[in-house]
């Protein structure tokens, strides 16, 4: 078989793992992990809940169409048409796998879900774009790994974070000094999503229908998307960390574990990022064998990729190491630790 003929396995691929690499980190920082049925539950409903967006849409598809104004029909476009259906959805994905559990359950869990359900949709939604552009999918690939995936991840944490905090209340010190917290926060669940995602969105709408937008006007759209994006993505990493310190590890068995799992990370991270690189080489390298009969980029590519999937590999092979000689280590100190206290 030719080998570009598995082109669309590659591309799927591509679509999925960014996701699954950002699901396996977030789901590596709780202390206390729950279910592992529901997370992939939630990640599996978060990717089929892309089938609903028609119905979600329906119900807001008359808003656009209230004014004659293009510049306000195309944020109403952008809040009714794209960003609340998507994260309604999401939303609705989250609160039906987080009643699962008890409202005793640790608050992390629901995160945990939330950025199961937000990744679970982004790797659907990068699956679809890659293959309606086959032409430019490494680009596209490298791109929506970079940003767009973890945003819909950020996006599900921030949802399912109020939603923790929600249903903890008090557990969580949400209502003990702002009178108006119990109201505000069941409204942040939606709001605070669809808000974050309208505004990601539409900067890039209006450099879609404005294509004759250049220089410094572009260049600060295309940078207000940016900031944007890695804005919802500390603003999840600074719920997360207020939820955590509600469950932070105190004894010497989780400071090591957190420890292992920090330069787990580290591996993980370098190890993916290494391999991708290194099969997009090898890709582009097929491509030119078979369409450039001077070959002169294969010479360079192939050995450039054969190195970065090696190294790659070394780095995955080093992560599962520390992951099973740091997994023994705890477990063998645990029960000193026990009978020490």
């Amino acid at each position: 078989m030719n080998l570009l003929e598995s082109l669309p396995t590659v591309i799927g691929i591509a679509a999925v793992a960014p996701a699954l690499l950002v699901l396996w980190l977030v789901i590596a920082a709780d202390e206390r992990p729950g279910p592992p049925g529901l997370v992939w539950a939630s990640f599996l409903l978060g990717a089929a809940s892309i089938s609903l967006l028609g119905y979600a849409r329906a119900l807001f598809a008359a808003i656009p169409g209230l004014t004659d104004n293009p510049t306000l029909a195309m944020v109403l476009h952008a809040v009714f048409g794209v960003a609340a259906p998507e994260e309604i959805v999401k939303i609705f994905v989250i609160i039906a796998v987080s009643t699962q559990r008890a409202r005793t359950a640790d608050p992390m869990d629901t995160v945990v879900y939330g950025a199961a359900a937000g990744l679970g949709f982004a790797a659907y939604e990068n699956l679809v774009y890659l293959l309606q552009y086959p032409e430019m999918w490494r680009t596209l690939a490298v791109l929506r790994s970079v940003l767009t995936v973890p945003f819909h991840g950020a996006l599900g944490v921030i949802a399912g974070a109020y939603i923790a905090i929600t249903r903890s209340g008090r557990a969580l010190g949400a209502h003990r000094r702002d009178g108006w917290a119990f109201i505000r926060t069941p409204m942040l669940i939606v709001l605070a999503p669809v808000t974050l995602h309208a505004c990601f969105d539409l900067p890039l709408l209006t450099l879609q229908r404005h294509p004759e937008i250049v220089g410094v006007l572009r260049r600060v759209l295309e940078a207000a998307g940016v900031v944007i994006g890695f804005g919802t993505i500390a603003l999840a990493a600074r719920l997360v960390r207020r939820i955590g310190a509600h469950h932070a590890p105190h004894t010497e068995v989780s400071r090591e574990r957190l420890s292992q799992l920090r330069g787990m990370w580290a591996l993980l991270v370098a190890g993916g990022g290494a391999g991708f690189a290194g099969t997009a080489f090898l890709l582009t390298s097929i491509h030119h064998w078979f369409t450039n009969p001077a070959r002169n980029v294969t010479m360079v590519l192939i050995p450039l990729g054969l190195a970065s999937i090696a190294i790659g590999a070394v780095l995955l092979v080093l992560t599962t190491t520390a992951y099973i000689l740091g997994r023994n280590r705890m477990r063998t100190a645990a029960p000193a630790m026990t009978a020490q206290s």
